[in-house]
């Protein structure tokens, strides 16, 4: 591990790096976003953009060169037609960013079980990031059977009673189908007062996708702040990463700023980046 000081160069250099990734691409500097040597991908979790349109999150991710999209129902509906998921898709394509997965997708019925999985497969997806009704997992599983999808439930912490820790899902997932799996959000897990890296270590072989942020206290009244200034110890994070070779997205969502938050993805995404170029 590089020293303290080394460190905050680093991160520094990528905080501006994913802010001004638009003058490097231009001038023809390679970037440190681009040399950072990722043994995981960095994505953007599409809630982050739920004030935007299409076109404006395409612009937005272009800017902090960002390439994989957790893609939310407000930009492609769950009740879309082929042609109509098509046409979302392509912008994205067009654009030089992969949709990896869809979600949250909440699921209260069975009808709503069956429309998130043909969402998917019409969307040409791999894996859905879900939050099903506890009473419903036994037909997610027959469903996961027959599309051959992974699920990654998505824990949300104290305000919701429904999967509120990484514990709590493998709590039920755990004699489930393999491809049930976990999408740990970090921020969530901390306001639950738990450890986010003791957590990814624990379930490590059950963890399909990762929401990165950051919090300004660990507990329940906890709000989103820039990673970097708040109680995650996001070096210890990538370090457990690196530990149990996760091989999945990191996707950020941050819900701070939500109507002008790109100074704040900047930073964030930066932040990451810098923590991952020091080994």
């Amino acid at each position: 591990m590089k020293s303290r000081r080394q460190f905050f160069k680093l991160a520094g250099t990528g905080i501006i790096a994913a802010g001004v990734s638009s003058v490097y691409a231009s001038s023809g500097i390679p970037s440190l976003i681009e040399n950072t040597p990722d043994i995981f991908s960095i994505g953007m979790a599409g809630f982050t953009f739920k004030e935007f349109t299409v076109e404006k999150t395409i612009e937005m991710m272009n800017r902090i060169r960002v390439t994989n999209l957790s893609l939310k129902d407000f930009h492609m509906p769950l009740n879309s037609t082929q042609e109509q998921i098509n046409a979302v898709l392509e912008k994205f394509k067009i654009a030089g960013i992969n949709v990896y997965t869809v979600g949250v997708v909440y699921m209260k019925t069975q009808e709503s079980v069956d429309q998130a999985f043909e969402y998917a497969k019409m969307a040409g997806v791999k894996m859905i990031v879900g939050a099903p009704n506890y009473e419903l997992l036994p037909y997610v599983e027959k469903k996961i059977k027959t599309y051959d999808f992974k699920l990654a439930i998505h824990n949300h912490g104290p305000d919701n009673p429904l999967y509120p820790n990484a514990t709590d899902i493998w709590d039920h997932i755990k004699d489930l189908d393999p491809r049930i799996g976990i999408c740990i959000d970090i921020g969530h897990t901390t306001r639950d007062g738990e450890d986010p890296s003791a957590d990814i270590e624990k379930y490590s072989k059950r963890i399909y996708d990762i929401h990165i942020k950051d919090v300004n206290k660990a507990t329940k009244e906890g709000k989103t702040i820039e990673i970097g200034r708040g109680v995650i110890d996001i070096p210890k994070v990538v370090a457990t990463l690196r530990k149990v070779k996760y091989s999945g997205s990191c996707s950020l969502e941050f819900e701070k700023d939500m109507k002008d938050p790109l100074a704040g993805i900047a930073e964030s995404i930066g932040y990451f980046k810098g923590v991952m170029a020091c080994k």
